[in-house]
């Protein structure tokens, strides 16, 4: 850790004062030998685990024959093969065309590059507790100050905020569609649909605390979007590749986005995303307008294509709601005891539990730090999040067994009963 505070920005902080020496099957070691529960994936990235067989063998197999080319010089095979995969598991039968790049941000940042060439505006809408990335345009797009925007200013233009669903902190009789229109009359009234190129939207909030919004909110926004040729964006980095117990979040909720973003559990850890849409929207930016030097590098692209054959060969989508019911049932039983737990919610392996002062929905912030802390201590890896910073989330990867589950559950029941 010395060394580290030596030669890297205190920018980059780190969760827990350790460091990793192996990891797989849910479990992370660290170079004292300790062996710690991860119930947070390396943030939603690990998916299929930290040492799937099959990514492993398809990155060795690539390696062996090149590491790099740049597709936009020699193509390869297996940019094409993740881009048709893309296409065949991503919502709706219409044709579509995908787009490789290496991060969540820049994926993010090009899905909007594409929706202004299609639509030839340039306004874009993001939402309330929303977080896109760290970029100069997704910083922008990102709701949370501190950490992500303080002093890093200013912004691009044209991006503007609308109100999100959070069901727990809704004012009462304002159900989905309802909230939805609340947000359609905000955008109309101070950007007008005829200069909106596209709004862009997680179907469940991730880092704003894993918030599912009401039902009928995103299928209202949806119709309104297509009504105004308003080109509708589902970031779906944090929630894809089975996470949520589909393929894809905007499944629970019947919606098939124009364009859908991915990254993260896309490639097993290697640095992968995609933008994958209707073909006529993709195709909109002319030939050279979209790419990178490393977008769809071969290692990464031979670690998707292991990544869905993993997801589908394990069944890996029901896998994630078995994990999911173990999570919520613990949680839920705690919260009937506990009344620090305001809300438990989630879909499959994606489950949140939002934390405040007993009584009232005022957020603790300083309990989930110390909650997260503790489990650190025990040996269990948490992450918090949400915009007041009182959520504690929990991702864990589809690998992990039933017994380490429990174990970890287990772990921080005790943590919440010993602050009781």
């Amino acid at each position: 850790m010395t060394r580290k505070q030596a030669s890297v920005p205190r920018g980059i902080g780190t969760t827990m004062p350790v460091f990793a020496a192996a990891a797989g099957g849910g479990v992370v070691v660290d170079v004292d030998g300790n062996s710690l529960i991860d119930l947070g994936s390396g943030i939603a990235v690990t998916t299929v685990g930290n040492s799937a067989i099959r990514v492993i063998e398809a990155v060795q197999r690539q390696a062996e024959l090149f590491t790099h080319t740049c597709f936009m010089v020699t193509p390869y095979d297996s940019y094409v093969r993740v881009a048709e995969q893309l296409n065949r598991l991503t919502p709706g039968d219409h044709e579509k065309r995908t787009a490789l790049f290496n991060s969540g941000a820049e994926a993010v940042e090009n899905a909007i590059k594409i929706s202004r060439a299609h639509t030839g505006r340039q306004a874009v809408v993001a939402f309330d507790h929303a977080y896109h990335g760290r970029t100069s345009l997704t910083m922008g797009l990102t709701a949370k100050n501190m950490p992500y925007k303080h002093g890093f200013g200013p912004f691009a233009a044209e991006l503007y905020r609308a109100p999100m669903s959070y069901p727990y902190r809704e004012a009462p009789g304002v159900d989905g569609v309802a909230a939805a229109h609340r947000a359609i009359s905000q955008m109309e009234g101070q950007i007008g649909a005829g200069n909106l190129a596209a709004m862009i939207i997680e179907p469940i909030q991730g880092e704003g605390g894993f918030i599912v919004p009401a039902d009928g909110f995103l299928p209202t926004l949806a119709a309104w979007a297509r009504e105004h040729g308003v080109v509708f964006i589902a970031d779906e980095v944090q929630t894809g590749f089975a996470r949520t117990g589909e393929m894809f979040a905007s499944t629970h909720f019947d919606l098939v986005p124009d364009l859908i973003v991915t990254a993260k559990g896309i490639a097993g850890g290697l640095p992968l995303s995609a933008v994958t849409g209707r073909a006529e929207i993709m195709d909109a930016p002319g030939v050279g307008g979209l790419g990178g030097t490393y977008g769809g590098n071969p290692l990464a692209c031979a670690a998707a294509l292991a990544v869905f054959e993993t997801i589908e060969e394990d069944g890996l989508v029901e896998r994630a709601r078995v994990i999911g019911a173990a999570l919520m049932d613990r949680f839920e039983a705690l919260q009937r005891s506990d009344g620090r737990i305001g809300e438990v919610r989630g879909r499959g392996a994606m489950v949140a539990v939002e934390l405040v002062h007993p009584g009232t929905t005022t957020p603790d912030p300083a309990l989930a730090k110390r909650v997260a802390t503790e489990a650190h201590a025990r040996g269990v890896i948490v992450l918090t999040c949400g915009t007041y910073g009182n959520v504690l989330r929990f991702l864990p990867p589809l690998a992990i067994s039933d017994q380490l589950l429990g174990a970890g559950l287990d772990l921080l029941v005790a943590v919440f009963e010993d602050m009781g």
